[in-house]
């Protein structure tokens, strides 16, 4: 039989453990709750790659704009289940959250403006701090990530504007990337996820380039030398 301060020392590690197990639950649901409502804002964005969502856009992201609201307010529930300085203790319960909604950031922000969102604007968009000393914030692997889910989603954006008549879209979708591409490759890549997810963005740029292709030499998109040159004869 333990003796009395052998049973006292493992009663609070008893104590600790429950601690810890009742803490981790509550940020599984806290997650969950996130997890749900990206789906949701998901399933709005991509409305985009519907005929009639290429032609109404605005109209999609506002709506989605609207939502980030609810994620604001559950980041902000989140948050405050975590314990002081243990951000990284629980990276993992949140970890996909967060890149998964970072991801709806920047495509909704590229949707907007054909711009490339910043960590700050995502951080703004999500209710959470773009610093790590500030408190609950975007991991800069998590932020990646997102940009490289953003990629993907171009990607089959491409196929789809050409498909609802839009010749032009491909062609800006192109250069955005070719541009992501090229400042992904000023990064010194150790994390092995991020790597492997990196090496996968050639194939995205890869089915980019071919749909330009496709429509430039159907004649449906003629090359950016040839418009200047046209609408020089035009004046």
């Amino acid at each position: 039989m333990a003796s009395a301060p052998t049973q006292e020392t493992f009663s609070k590690f008893q104590e600790y453990l429950t601690q810890d197990q009742d803490i981790r639950e509550e940020i599984r649901v806290a997650v969950r709750e996130i997890e749900q409502t990206a789906r949701e804002i998901l399933t709005v964005l991509q409305g985009v790659h519907q005929p009639s969502g290429c032609r109404d856009t605005a109209s999609i992201c506002k709506r989605s704009r609207e939502m980030f609201s609810n994620l604001r307010r559950q980041y902000k529930a989140l948050a405050g289940k975590l314990p002081a300085e243990q951000y990284y203790r629980f990276h993992d319960h949140w970890r996909f959250a967060n890149q998964r909604c970072v991801f709806l950031a920047a495509f909704l922000v590229y949707l907007e403006s054909e711009k490339l969102v910043t960590r700050e604007e995502a951080a703004e968009l999500l209710g959470v701090q773009e610093r790590r000393e500030d408190g609950f914030h975007i991991d800069l692997d998590d932020f990646l990530m997102g940009l490289l889910q953003l990629a993907n989603e171009l990607s089959r954006l491409a196929v789809n504007s050409v498909t609802a008549g839009d010749y032009s879209r491909p062609t800006k979708i192109a250069n955005f990337v070719a541009e992501l591409d090229a400042g992904f490759r000023l990064l010194n890549l150790k994390n092995d996820a991020l790597r492997k997810r990196f090496d996968g963005l050639k194939y995205d740029v890869k089915k980019i380039e071919e749909v330009v292709y496709d429509v430039t030499i159907r004649g449906l998109q003629p090359p950016p030398g040839q418009k200047q040159e046209s609408k020089a004869e035009e004046q």
